[in-house]
């Protein structure tokens, strides 16, 4: 796990250290374990990190996240995550941070994009008092930063900002809109003004005063013509080897680790427990009948001889944790399996420092159903575009009849209506509840056209895993995954979304993705060779949360008028809309559920940071 806090600023070290340690303390659950500072000249960084054991420390913990410096007394490097290749870059065993500040010195700029792993890292330059520093390929670990005037800050988290004396804590109205539509932030401002992330596959330098970021990755795809059994064999053998690294771990290794997983039934985390064999398996569900995958999980955890720890939340406990969840999302984040994940990192935590997930799969290999289309539109998109559009023209106006909605949709080019795994929704549904002061021109197409445009020659298909590659894998998904797992120090390593897998994974025809609406199909049949049929056919359900149901009892109607009615509510929405939409649920007469969540997760989150923070 492990996190860092930096700056840049002009007063003395004495009042640096105390501010550097109050920052420093505002991510204590990166890393309760150990604290380390450094400080020199204009500069003063902090880190939180866990303990590794290595076989010569015996029971004596060291801790791979404190500041490393090399040899030559002139780097220091402040480092988050695990590398996995790091024996090609530095042949005899070290920690990982000094595996990349090693390589940093032979490799300078390019280290980045030859590294294998979940991390984010900078390194800084006594002798220059320059910065470099680099997020992983796909975006597991994060690093914000803050410029403003002669400050300049970067951290793991937003929230260890806050201490500094001259961090300026305004609340940045420009994204809320966007967030309405995604149910993230989609850009790479946050709602903090003049904080920033840095985008995944990147690296920035900051050097006299000025900050520049750098690509180093990027997604290519470039199919090459395997047969499909062919293609099964290269992605087992991939997926196998994958695994193992992650299980092993770091540089050091993880001897005297106790290695967990998730498991939800689904095909994903079956897969991973089947081959790496954990010792504990971690699940959680809701106590509503249709929302609990657990059974799965104990069923298949029982198959294996694996001890399964399961919890089942009740609606009580989800209200009660939506706080904490913001809080430690840093930003509003609308994804309601935030909550169940939170719970589940809790639980894992308890008996085990690191499990396994498997995220990554779905975003390669396809496995959303929106990537799938049925055998209608599979044939109707296929007619020449401006037919499609001609008809989509003609009935719209017309009253609601069964396929409308298909017909207007495949009347359109998948850029004009395609954004993500979630469309909470539209630029005028946002814009039409929403206070003056937050309305806004900009639309979500402004956000996904220069995606499209990387890979407007390619297939839909390809588009669509693109825009989820770049938007809605690093700032939903994983940004959940390290925040909610961070909240509870629990390191998560994710075998499937890896460098390596992905190296094939875009090189494989997308005809091998999806099949008679099958979803992943080719990663099915590589798990059906270990798993049992059943769990390689399952159905995706992620984590199913009943919130909209709940939303149609008193108890939690109740609880969210509250909230929509209190005073700062009007600084960002009209506050009779949002209590109309609100009813019109309560009553049945339309499904406003994710809204409805989308919009109480900002105000809760708003509260927590502004409100009473």
């Amino acid at each position: 796990m492990g996190g860092f806090v930096g700056f840049f600023d002009d007063r003395s070290i004495d009042e640096k250290k105390n501010i550097i340690k109050q920052m420093n303390d505002k991510i204590i659950h990166r890393g309760p374990d150990s604290e380390s500072f450094f400080t020199d000249g204009k500069f003063a960084a902090g880190c939180r990190g866990g303990f590794n054991i290595r076989p010569e420390d015996g029971d004596r913990a060291k801790t791979d996240f404190a500041p490393t410096i090399n040899e030559h007394n002139n780097l220091v490097i402040f480092f988050s995550g695990r590398i996995y290749n790091s024996k090609e870059i530095i042949p005899e065993r070290s920690s990982d941070a000094e595996v990349v500040l090693r390589g940093y010195e032979e490799y300078g700029e390019d280290i980045a994009s030859k590294l294998r792993g979940s991390f984010s890292f900078v390194i800084y330059n006594k002798k220059t008092q320059d910065l470099y520093g680099a997020r992983d390929h796909f975006g597991s670990k994060w690093i914000y930063y803050y410029l403003n005037n002669n400050l300049f800050m970067f951290g793991s988290e937003i929230k260890s900002f806050l201490p500094h004396p001259d961090f300026n804590k305004e609340i940045n109205k420009n994204v809320l809109k966007l967030y309405l539509i995604f149910q993230y932030s989609p850009t790479e401002e946050t709602f903090f003004k003049n904080v920033c992330k840095l985008p995944q596959g990147c690296y920035f330098t900051y050097k006299n005063g000025e900050f520049k970021i750098t690509r180093y990755f990027d997604i290519n795809y470039n199919t090459e013509n395997k047969t499909f059994d062919e293609y099964v064999k290269l992605l087992d053998e991939t997926l196998k080897s994958s695994v193992e690294s992650h299980k092993t771990g770091c540089a050091d290794g993880d001897v005297g680790y106790e290695i967990g997983s998730f498991l939800s039934g689904g095909v994903d985390s079956s897969f991973i427990v089947s081959v790496a064999k954990p010792s504990k398996t971690f699940s959680v569900g809701f106590d509503k009948n249709g929302f609990d995958e657990s059974m799965y999980a104990k069923e298949l955890s029982d198959i294996l001889h694996i001890e399964n720890y399961k919890k089942i939340l009740s609606s009580d406990e989800f209200f009660d944790a939506l706080p904490a969840v913001q809080y430690h999302s840093d930003e509003p984040h609308a994804n309601l399996s935030s909550v169940p994940q939170y719970f589940l990192a809790k639980l894992a935590s308890e008996h085990v420092k690191v499990v396994l997930s498997g995220e990554g799969s779905d975003e390669f290999f396809a496995g959303y159903l929106p990537y799938a289309e049925s055998r209608f539109t599979g044939f109707y998109s296929k007619w020449p575009f401006d037919c499609r559009k001609f008809i989509k023209n003609i009935v719209t106006p017309l009253p609601n009849f069964k396929g409308k909605a298909t017909l207007i949709k495949y009347g359109q080019k998948v850029e004009d209506y395609f954004i993500g795994q979630a469309f909470i929704m539209n630029d005028n549904d946002a814009n039409d509840i929403l206070s003056d002061g937050c309305k806004s021109n900009v639309s979500y197409k402004d956000i996904t056209a220069p995606y499209f445009e990387k890979v407007k020659d390619k297939s839909d298909l390809i588009k669509k895993l693109y825009l989820d590659l770049f938007l809605w894998m690093p700032n939903d998904i994983l940004l959940k995954g390290d925040k909610m797992s961070a909240a509870h120090n629990l390191e998560v390593r994710t075998p499937i979304m890896d460098k390596e897998v992905f190296a094939l994974a875009s090189r494989i025809p997308t005809k091998y993705f999806i099949k008679n609406r099958t979803t992943k199909y080719l990663f099915r049949q590589v798990a059906n060779k270990i798993i049992p049929e059943k769990w390689a056919k399952r159905k995706k359900l992620g984590f199913p949360v009943p919130f909209t149901l709940w939303l149609r009892e008193q108890k939690y109607y109740d609880k969210l008028k509250d909230m929509f009615s209190e005073d700062f509510v009007s600084d960002f929405f009209i506050k009779e809309k949002l209590i109309a939409m609100l009813d019109e649920h309560f009553n049945g007469v339309k499904n406003n559920g994710r809204k409805l969540y989308t919009i109480y997760s900002f105000l809760v989150w708003y509260k927590v940071y502004f409100a009473e923070g």
